[in-house]
């Protein structure tokens, strides 16, 4: 129990700091292009990543890293980190942040559909009603529907695919690899997006310290998700995942003046509740397999 709350705590503390990192880029994205914001983290996240995984005894640059999987799981956070960055400088933050939330049941639907993992009609059901949920968020049929909401949509599936490629790659591939990669895959992403856009501009006064805060702030999630998963049981700590939208939501109301509509509001309420009881409902069946399996 006691291993269980730390893992909660760490856990909510790693949501509460993606929420803060994603106000600072969109703060950021006042003055600088996306892309060179993209840029600016990658390269600045790969070297601390680099050598935390020196610091473990891995090598960056080995074999491992020609695995295919792991490639294919940085086109899809390529996907998804361009499509959520984006909706970050255009959309509300609380918006993109309901949206993303979808992301776990994408990837319980994703692992039926292409893994070929048993789903039952309960959790069919409840992602169902999250995608009912994310169509309400949206409302593309109402007369002031936000285009660029949709890329939310494409950075929610761009990670959830990112994560459900990740439940295939090698237990062999380090951790602090696979996150130093990722890295320089968005650096490469950021460069691509800045040629295209025509050029950056001078990081100077109050842009230059949201990107350095948020790298900063980015790393400091990323160490926590670590040390929760680490500490607690996984089941018990994952639901605390949409805590991430809560904190945003706060942020979005503080710092940009936000004010989410009941629909917005009714439509993250539909994502988390179904969220959480697939949570729930994998928990159900996976302590039933353990059960099975011992009494054979």
């Amino acid at each position: 129990m006691q291993a269980n709350m730390r893992g909660i705590l760490l856990l909510t503390l790693s949501m509460a700091a993606f929420a803060a990192e994603d106000a600072l880029i969109k703060l950021a994205s006042g003055d600088l292009p996306a892309g060179q914001i993209l840029l600016m983290i990658g390269l600045a996240g790969a070297p601390v990543f680099a050598v935390w995984g020196r610091l473990q005894g891995h090598r960056i640059l080995s074999r491992q890293v020609l695995d295919a999987t792991l490639w294919f799981r940085n086109f899809c956070e390529v996907i998804g980190t361009l499509g959520f960055v984006t909706a970050l400088t255009l959309i509300p933050l609380s918006t993109a942040s309901a949206i993303l939330q979808a992301a776990p049941i994408v990837v319980t639907a994703g692992a039926a559909i292409f893994l070929g993992e048993t789903v039952g009609w309960r959790r069919w059901t409840a992602i169902a009603i999250g995608f009912c949920g994310v169509l309400i968020v949206l409302r593309p049929a109402a007369e002031g529907f936000d285009v660029n909401a949709l890329w939310a949509v494409l950075g929610m599936l761009g990670l959830a695919a990112r994560d459900l490629v990740t439940r295939r790659m090698r237990a062999s591939l380090p951790t602090m690899v696979v996150a130093t990669w990722a890295f320089v895959t968005v650096a490469v992403l950021g460069a691509a997006m800045l040629a295209a856009s025509g050029g950056g501009n001078l990081p100077a006064g109050p842009s230059l310290w949201y990107v350095l805060a948020a790298v900063t702030i980015g790393i400091g999630a990323y160490w926590c998700i670590i040390e929760a998963t680490r500490a607690g049981d996984v089941a018990a700590i994952q639901p605390f995942r949409y805590t991430r939208l809560i904190f945003a939501m706060i942020i979005g109301m503080a710092v940009f003046a936000e004010r989410p509509d009941a629909w917005t509001l009714i439509g993250a309420a539909l994502i988390i509740g179904s969220g959480l009881y697939t949570f729930a409902r994998e928990r159900v069946r996976n302590r039933a397999l353990s059960t099975k399996a011992l009494a054979g």
